[in-house]
């Protein structure tokens, strides 16, 4: 038996697993921008490039986590991280390790594949007959 013949059935499963994973660290973010936890070493001012993106990554990372609205959330939050880059880490350096943006550009391909492949069957979208 091959090895991809045992690790396929599992695919759509760590699918959900990885959406689910990802969603609820990119919360984080939001919740340690607007709600303070977990707590920040830097503050983001109100009406800043950051403060938006805070709010996107809160209500993105709650539905991509939950797995509802799936495909629209990791389009808005992929394009989100996107603008992120370019904006407050592209300037700083060419290489991503060094300009802090890797995470940024992680989010973004994640979130996009997200957009292109489905929740996976563990999410509200799937429960709804709406997606898979």
């Amino acid at each position: 038996m091959a090895l991809k013949d045992s690790l396929n059935p599992w695919a759509p499963k760590i699918l959900s697993i990885m959406r689910i994973m990802s969603g609820l660290i990119f919360l984080a973010h939001g919740t340690g921008k607007h709600l303070g936890f977990p707590m920040l070493p830097y503050e983001v001012p109100a009406g800043s490039p950051g403060w938006y993106a805070g709010w996107i990554e809160l209500v993105t990372g709650i539905l991509i986590a939950l797995g509802l609205f799936t495909r629209p959330a990791a389009f808005l939050a992929s394009g989100t991280m996107a603008v992120a880059y370019f904006m407050a880490h592209a300037s700083q350096n060419f290489f991503p390790v060094l300009n802090g943006g890797d995470a940024a550009i992680l989010y973004c391909f994640v979130f996009l594949y997200i957009v292109f492949r489905g929740p996976g069957p563990w999410s509200v979208d799937a429960k709804m007959g709406k997606d898979s």
